[in-house]
């Protein structure tokens, strides 16, 4: 979905609830230490709204992160044991996932065990992470999914749902191997590819932003790639246990975006 619609769905949803709390846009503005017009803007799909003013926003509406960028349902509210104010149906701002491209994921996969796969630090755990900003990246940058796997919130950082079928999918047909270790006196999963990837299947903007991504942070050991995970938008968005919600990553701190945004907003 374009961003600027995105923009507009949550712009709709936090007049809705301003509204519903009483709320004046002056007031709104205060609390948010912003001009007025710039909750106007907000309000009316024209202003992005920061990763900062979310959390802010959150406070104010009493609604989560989630609730505002529409990955979560905002409950009734009852205002009595007859009465239940219902919200607007439409006020809903989820973005529906393309399908998986499993395949792809394989290449990618592959990808990397053959560029930086013998790296001591490149365990199961980096490898999570690093397949996780792949995504993440690449669908804040164009709008569209590489590999599209799921992604769940867990104390370690951002998990792929599917990697452990894939995994058995790639070792039935030798695709590659799997090897059990230990790096300073902790066990270590790594995997050794058997083949090269199929190019064929990856685009050259697609090979660009892998690179990016493994250049920027193939490096880091399994805890500090972790805690950097930690504080990406959609990671601190989603609830321990939840999937990961790809729209999120409209709403990254400058320090994680990949995208340039003056020319959307």
């Amino acid at each position: 979905m374009p961003f600027q619609s995105i923009n507009a769905k949550i712009g709709k949803l936090i007049k809705y609830r301003r509204e519903e709390l009483g709320i004046s846009q002056q007031h709104l503005a205060a609390k948010m230490n912003l001009p007025r017009p710039t909750v106007s803007q907000i309000e009316n799909g024209q202003r992005k709204i920061t990763a900062e003013e979310l959390v802010k926003l959150s406070k104010i509406l009493n609604l989560t992160v989630n609730q505002i960028l529409g990955t979560e349902e905002i409950p009734d509210v009852i205002l009595n044991a007859d009465k239940v104010k219902e919200k607007p149906a439409q006020y809903s701002v989820r973005i529906s996932v393309p399908r998986k491209n499993l395949s792809k994921f394989k290449e990618v996969l592959l990808y990397i065990l053959n560029k930086v796969g013998s790296k001591p630090n490149i365990g199961e755990t980096v490898l999570y992470k690093l397949l996780y900003f792949i995504d993440f990246d690449f669908y804040e940058k164009y709008e569209e999914q590489m590999m599209g796997a799921t992604y769940i919130k867990n104390h370690y950082g951002p998990t792929p749902v599917e990697f452990n079928e894939i995994i058995k999918n790639m070792m039935a047909n030798d695709e590659i191997i799997k090897v059990k270790s230990s790096r300073f006196n902790y066990p270590q999963t790594k995997y050794l590819p058997l083949r090269k990837p199929d190019l064929s299947k990856l685009k050259a903007h697609e090979l660009e932003l892998i690179d990016t991504v493994l250049e920027r942070l193939s490096d880091k050991s399994a805890r500090e790639i972790s805690d950097y995970s930690h504080n990406d938008v959609p990671w601190i968005a989603a609830k321990e246990g939840d999937l990961i919600e790809y729209e999120s990553v409209f709403y990254r701190t400058p320090a994680y975006s990949v995208r340039e945004y003056k020319d959307d907003i």
